[in-house]
């Protein structure tokens, strides 16, 4: 990112710690928010991504910035065995719990509250790692990318779904609008803080995406780095192996 962007501009917090704050004030009404704002939409990305990890077959995957695990309950539709949802918000994820037991699934989901710049795992730990609208709140960027390589196992797969701009004319200024103008009015109406969604607004903006993202994980190290970029642009899915 060329700036860094936090949630509360005069907060004595550092990122990580404001981001836990953020979320965890609004993980009571985030799924629903999020269902209006991007108007279902991400229903149909996060279903690309399942089909992605399912074709590598994986025993175990790794969900970092699981939030109230959505992404981690699909996962269970791969057939691995183990999933594990990491958060650093133990607020969204007390919301996860509820939805996985309500799914019958606790046996094979975790959900654990962790560092995603400083994972509790092994080297070599996890079939397949996926991260959905979470690396844009990584304090240190490339940090957290390098942590996520280190426990991925050799020839396994990385997936990242996660907001761009789109590049044609008439589809980036109605993003712009809609995700600076009409986005922070909808958060404010409907979210306990009234904040948290200019952040994610701005965030969004700011993040590295198309090429400027590939290369940041081929930095890393991760090869066959691909960009899918989804409806008129203004998501991508990258994918990347070790």
């Amino acid at each position: 990112m060329n700036k860094k962007i936090t949630p509360y501009k005069n907060s004595k917090l550092n990122k990580k710690e404001q981001v836990e704050q953020m979320f965890d004030k609004i993980s009571g009404n985030y799924d629903g928010l999020n269902r209006v704002i991007s108007f279902g939409i991400d229903v149909s990305w996060r279903k690309k991504v399942i089909d992605l990890v399912e074709a590598t077959n994986p025993k175990n995957v790794l969900d970092i910035a699981t939030g109230t695990g959505d992404l981690a309950i699909s996962l269970a539709k791969t057939g691995a065995r183990e999933i594990v949802g990491l958060d650093i918000s133990e607020g969204m994820l007390e919301v996860g719990r509820k939805k996985i037991e309500a799914e019958n699934l606790s046996e094979k989901i975790k959900m654990i509250q962790a560092d995603s710049e400083a994972l509790p795992f092994e080297d070599n730990s996890f079939d397949a790692i996926t991260v959905a609208f979470g690396v844009r709140n990584f304090e240190h960027l490339e940090k957290g990318l390098s942590e996520i390589y280190r426990v991925l196992k050799p020839n396994g797969i990385f997936v990242v779904l996660e907001t761009s701009v789109p590049t044609k004319f008439i589809y980036k200024h109605g993003y712009k609008f809609y995700s600076s103008t009409i986005l922070p009015v909808i958060g404010k109406l409907f979210s306990k803080d009234k904040v948290a969604y200019s952040y994610l607004s701005e965030s969004a903006a700011s993040f590295p995406y198309g090429n400027q993202f590939n290369n940041i994980l081929r930095k890393i190290g991760f090869i066959n780095v691909e960009d899918k970029p989804q409806t008129f642009g203004v998501a991508t899915i990258y994918t990347g192996s070790k």
